[in-house]
């Protein structure tokens, strides 16, 4: 599977409904392309013997045999995310290598928050396979794909300077744009990676990099001052005061003065 190229999905479910909601949300991605619909296993069996696919969309409970059961008989499986009603097979969906286990009904957040795991490990296979000594490419740059007026908009990780949350939306502020999106800053939280950004308040979620300097009350980026919020205060302070930090940045804390020490 290649990130240059459309993910051809195909969507096993015996739920007519549960087709439904997942054909929409593939069709409001554009970098997936809907291969097929099948209404259970023997169906979706008869499908891949003719076609080729990139990622099953594929319930568990179903007539016949179980979607887990299915998944054992295929030589070369795809990629799949189990989508079901019930907590109790993920155990097992996860022992057989799916990228996720998304449990119905199927929030569109939640769909993007699985999209994106298929998207970083296509980006950590293309880095293995298409990396040469000779060439030394820049390895590719972590993103994330957010709804942005009826189109998903790519935004780089390394791109994002903090980002503010308002009940049901977001802000997404980086140097050059200011993003706003449905979507709930908790579930935003869990796609960032934890070493790369920071929550301070129950508003705001910073990118660690780009801390221009900090004291126990406020943190500064792009000349803008954040609150700490006093549940955050001990997590913030442990995480600025590292020695990690200081070796590896150039942030400067602040006195309440205003005062610099480097």
């Amino acid at each position: 599977m290649q990130i240059n190229k459309k993910i051809r999905c195909l969507v096993i479910d015996d739920e007519l409904p549960a087709r439904d909601v997942l054909q929409k949300h593939i069709a409001g991605v554009k970098v997936l392309e809907l291969a097929g619909t099948c209404s259970n296993a023997v169906e979706a069996l008869s499908f891949l013997q003719s076609n080729t696919v990139d990622l099953l969309f594929l319930d568990i409970e179903m007539p016949h045999i179980l979607g887990t059961n299915f998944i054992r008989t295929l030589k070369n499986p795809p990629k799949v995310i189990f989508t079901t009603a019930y907590r109790k097979y993920a155990i097992e969906g996860f022992e057989l290598d799916a990228v996720d286990y998304l449990l119905k009904p199927i929030g569109f957040d939640r769909f993007l928050k699985a999209l994106n795991k298929i998207l970083q490990l296509d980006l950590q296979s293309n880095t293995v396979t298409n990396a040469t000594p000779e060439t030394n490419p820049d390895p590719p740059q972590p993103f994330v794909y957010f709804r942005v007026d009826r189109k998903m908009m790519k935004v780089l990780f390394n791109d994002i300077l903090y980002i503010e949350g308002l009940r049901d939306y977001v802000k997404i502020f980086t140097a050059t744009k200011t993003i706003v999106t449905k979507h709930l800053l908790s579930s935003l939280e869990e796609m960032l990676p934890a070493d790369a950004f920071l929550r301070i308040h129950r508003s705001y979620i910073i990118s660690i990099s780009k801390i221009d300097s900090y004291n126990t009350d406020t943190i500064e980026i792009a000349k803008k001052e954040l609150p700490v919020g006093r549940l955050f205060k001990h997590d913030v302070s442990k995480l600025l005061n590292a020695s990690t930090l200081h070796t590896n940045t150039n942030v400067k804390t602040k006195n309440k003065q205003g005062n610099d020490n480097v």
